[in-house]
């Protein structure tokens, strides 16, 4: 299974928007990032990377 954590703009620790993300939808303007447990996470914005190796996702606004 491979999980990936989110930040908005670059990876660090005050950016941080979810962890262990197993969905990620896009409609519209907006990202849903759903986790393992089933929480979901909304952003308004584009994805910047999608590294599935390192399993990290970058947005931005």
């Amino acid at each position: 299974m491979c999980l990936s954590t989110v930040y908005k703009n670059e990876i660090s620790d005050a950016n941080l928007l979810a962890k262990n993300v197993a969905d990620i939808k896009v409609e519209g303007g907006k990202i849903i990032f759903t986790d393992l447990m089933g929480i979901r996470t909304t952003f308004d914005g584009t994805l910047e990377k999608v590294d599935l190796m390192d399993n990290y996702v970058i947005v931005s606004e």
